[in-house]
């Protein structure tokens, strides 16, 4: 794989909006269902990880198998307010190829109100690949929006990674990947791009 292809969405949208996936108890996916956004007892206040790639929600929640994440949303955001969140973001980590100095970059961190991470993708069986998925972590501000104006709708998908972990368990991953959402590379501006690290 070449190193353009390194670090790049990829995600499932359309015109105006994109799916990223979010794991929670039921105590907060309930609400969030009925409501179609995040309602108490979900807290504006910590730090809310959104991430576009479904294979690595379910190596993160384990299909939905582990504690507290036994529920997993599909959660339908606007295009614009995803964008935002990339053209208000930071790198999680001091990259010296990047940045000036570590002052500057922990300057950047505190004013910035979402966090990037890069962290290797997965294939179905929920190996590591060598090309990279994004996680986007929101805080303050970029919390508040993503509650309040980005997400259009809400849909569960337990039952979705509980039938596709099935397969993958039976030595079908091919089949679980019918089932899968398609995700492709998400066409990035030349400026966020580069305000994220991505690398294609």
């Amino acid at each position: 794989m070449t190193e353009p292809e390194q670090r790049r969405i990829r995600a499932a949208y359309d015109d105006g909006s994109l799916v990223v996936y979010q794991a929670y108890p039921a105590a907060i996916a309930e609400p969030a269902l009925a409501a179609g956004t995040f309602v108490a007892p979900f807290k504006r206040e910590r730090m809310t990880w959104i991430k576009p790639s479904f294979r690595w929600m379910m190596y993160r929640s384990g299909w939905g198998a582990k504690a507290g994440q036994e529920r997993v949303l599909a959660v339908r955001i606007t295009r614009e307010g995803f964008e935002w969140a990339l053209g208000h973001a930071c790198l999680s980590h001091y990259d010296r190829d990047r940045h000036a100095s570590a002052a500057e970059w922990k300057a950047q961190l505190r004013e910035s109100p979402v966090r990037i991470q890069w962290d290797p993708e997965r294939s179905t069986r929920l190996g590591p690949l060598p090309h990279r998925a994004i996680q986007i972590g929101l805080t303050g501000p970029a919390v508040h929006h993503y509650v309040g104006e980005w997400i259009t709708g809400i849909e569960d998908v337990t039952a979705l990674a509980h039938e596709a972990h099935a397969l993958v368990r039976d030595g079908r991953p091919q089949a679980a990947d019918a089932l899968i959402p398609a995700e492709t590379p998400y066409p990035l501006p030349a400026a966020l791009a580069a305000r994220i690290d991505a690398t294609g």
